[in-house]
């Protein structure tokens, strides 16, 4: 076996040596906030190589990598043919003209993305907004549906992750995020319960003042949480009622992760705006909005772009997107998830019965979050999970929450060994004392 698909193998505990002076040297170098080694914090570990499920850090310990890297690497770390695209393409044409002079790429990733995009009605025309990130995904659908609709309301819901910059973090949930910049967030957000009853849905929209209802279908960061069957109909529903727009977050969700090509798809849901991102790039930074074609008219002008970016669908990341998209087809990746779901949740329902400390356990494909009853717990499973080569991430607005996001690609071999150690290392943790 070589690095991609193999168990884990441990040669120093880590951070190791080199994990620990890299990270130290970095928070000397890098603004706080986003270093990997915070004010008082452990060193952290540092990645040199990874490739299919497996990470291998700086000291030479094999990991498997339950966290795709936030979900990027649905297809898997550097897959072959993502990385033969980009390094054809890196030969060719590293950079275009952002919004000015586009390149062959682009038109064809734009014709499958549009050929693909589950949004409007089965007659329409879509069309697609190219972003550099998720966040910028988001601002572009806010900023549309205010332009479109005229309605200045958005109707966002708790919890939710939508990213970090002024737009987007006006509808993210979490107070640690939006606190510091509240005072400068759009005023006009409404915010309900994830899962909300449908009336208390339908209440607020009868204002008449929301233009935008932004969803994510699974919530992601915050805690994978799935909602009622049938709960994200109804809210279609009752947004073409109001005359609002629906927006469909699928930045974490998108491209097979949740068992169908995006999750609205479970429920045969068609939004009118949906946001995709992380997975599409296959580790190059892409992101976009698909929608209805009329929407988009309020973009139209006659002088420079009103929301742009120097990298905007630059020819490195169409041509990575495009490989993502030809893996995720021909390799049945979406099906894949789906199948392998049903042994996820039965391995890692057992682990309620390990310890009373495991609140819930929910998911769907290969998207799953172990509730645990304690902060300090879920910091010291993942840490102990961590020391024996699996790396997963506790979320959450209170990080209560493990959560369980391989790249669709992982082998059962290593589904297998990563939950036999998830399984022992929460025993170890629990039996030492660890739980509150």
């Amino acid at each position: 076996m070589t690095l991609g698909d193999l168990l884990p193998r441990m040669v120093t505990p880590p951070p190791g040596p080199r994990s620990r002076a890299l990270s130290r040297r970095l928070a000397e170098l890098e603004a706080p906030g986003v270093n990997t080694l915070p004010p008082g914090g452990e060193p952290s570990l540092l990645w040199e190589e990874a490739r299919g499920a497996n990470v291998r850090d700086v000291d030479g310990n094999v990991y498997i990598d339950l966290t795709s890297g936030f979900g990027v690497a649905a297809v898997g770390h550097a897959h072959p043919r993502v990385v033969a695209a980009v390094r054809e393409q890196a030969g060719k044409l590293l950079h275009g003209l952002g919004d000015v002079h586009a390149h062959p790429l682009r038109v064809e990733l734009a014709e499958r993305l549009v050929r693909l995009a589950p949004v409007g009605n089965l007659q329409d025309n879509p069309q697609v907004y190219f972003a550099v990130s998720g966040a910028d995904a988001v601002e572009i659908a806010l900023k549309t549906a205010l332009a479109a609709t005229g309605r200045p309301g958005v109707l966002s819901f708790t919890p939710a992750y939508h990213g970090t910059t002024l737009g987007a973090l006006a509808v993210t949930s979490r107070d640690d995020f939006r606190t510091p910049f509240a005072a400068h967030l759009h005023p006009y957000v409404r915010r309900i319960p994830f899962g909300a009853d449908p009336e208390r849905i339908a209440e607020v929209l009868l204002r008449g003042d929301i233009g935008a209802v932004l969803v994510e279908p699974i919530v992601g960061r915050e805690g994978v949480l799935l909602p009622p069957r049938g709960w994200l109909a109804a809210v279609a529903a009752l947004c073409r009622q109001a005359g609002a727009l629906l927006i469909a977050d699928e930045i974490f969700t998108g491209f097979g992760r949740t068992g169908t090509l995006f999750a609205v798809e479970a429920e045969e849901v068609r939004p009118d705006l949906l946001c995709c991102g992380k997975a599409l790039g296959g580790g190059v930074p892409i992101a976009a909005v698909l929608g209805r074609r009329e929407l988009f008219r309020c973009w139209e002008t006659s002088g420079e772009a009103r929301h742009t970016a120097t990298f905007i669908a630059n020819p490195l990341a169409c041509a990575s997107a495009l490989a993502v998209l030809d893996i995720l087809e021909e390799e049945q990746l979406p099906a894949r998830a789906a199948a392998l779901a049903p042994e996820m949740g039965r391995r890692l329902s057992g682990l309620r019965e390990l310890s009373p400390a495991v609140l819930d356990v929910r998911g769907r494909g290969l998207l799953w979050g172990i509730e645990l009853a304690s902060a300090r717990l879920a910091k010291a499973w993942t840490a102990e999970a961590r020391d024996h080569g699996v790396l997963l991430l506790a979320g959450g607005p209170e990080g209560r929450v493990a959560q369980i996001v391989p790249p669709l690609t992982t082998t059962e071999p290593q589904l297998d060994t990563a939950l036999t150690v998830l399984a022992d290392a929460l025993a170890a943790v629990t039996s030492a004392g660890v739980s509150r």
